[in-house]
């Protein structure tokens, strides 16, 4: 029992691997003795020379980017055996009847990041999982996938689309082995959620919806993943894990 939630010398690949959650796990995973590898567009200086070798820049929204750098992966390794995507943008924006140009940058350039790029790197990982008839994908999806939010529809919808691509996914290769679940984390805090989170009556207003009264932690991901990531849940697909710190449960905000 003592090894049941064991990622040791599993290879684990990180879409936003740089970003406040996805390295966060890198970083956890990697002090699990995971072989891990984080993927993202923007890295800087101290996350390179930490990771060295396991962590690529790469335009998540270019497929062929995508599977260049999986391929090389499972040619080192002869396996993938996890997949975490963590990449996501918020750009909230109000619709009206009349949508601007930049109105609708935002929404392509949400869907692109959010959900396309997701759909690339589990095919791609697909791809080698199913040579090993093994595998679990890890979609992280948010609260918005199941609740209306205001004034951020393409995020919101990206979420939503990006839960039912994972069940989708899920019903397709789980003959092969292959599990896809979702983790939808609540309000967590980072730097995509910096603005509410450092005004006291947003914060407030978001630390009331749930039943722990807190915000959540990157830190408050890391055994929901290693979970979903390990044999512990090797019964456990199509499934929706959510982190809010009751968010979803709660009733009547008092």
């Amino acid at each position: 029992m003592e090894n049941i939630f064991s990622v040791k010398n599993k290879v684990i690949i990180i879409t936003g691997g740089a970003g406040d959650i996805g390295f966060k796990l890198l970083k956890d995973l990697h002090n699990s003795n995971a072989i891990v590898y984080g993927l993202d567009i923007n890295i800087d200086i101290k996350q390179k020379k930490l990771f060295k070798n396991n962590l690529f820049q790469c335009d998540l929204t270019k497929n062929i980017q995508v599977e260049k750098i999986f391929k090389n992966i499972f040619l080192k390794h002869k396996k993938i055996d996890v997949l975490i995507n963590a990449v996501g943008v918020s750009s909230s924006h109000i619709t009206s009847t009349s949508i601007d140009p930049e109105t609708a940058q935002k929404w392509q350039n949400t869907f692109d990041v959010n959900l396309n790029s997701a759909y690339y790197s589990c095919m791609s990982a697909i791809k080698y999982m199913k040579k090993n008839k093994h595998g679990s994908i890890i979609n992280i999806t948010s609260i918005n996938a199941e609740l209306g939010f205001p004034s951020n529809p393409s995020y919101i919808a990206s979420k939503g689309a990006l839960k039912m691509l994972s069940k989708s996914l899920a019903k397709d290769y789980g003959k092969y082995g292959i599990r896809v679940n979702n983790l939808g984390p609540g309000y967590i805090i980072t730097k995509m959620t910096k603005k509410s989170y450092n005004d006291k009556k947003s914060n407030l207003l978001r630390k009331k919806h749930t039943l722990l009264n807190r915000w959540g932690t990157p830190d408050d991901l890391v055994g929901p993943i290693i979970f979903l990531a390990s044999e512990s849940s090797k019964y456990v697909t199509g499934h929706d894990l959510y982190v809010d710190g009751g968010w979803l449960a709660n009733g009547l905000i008092e």
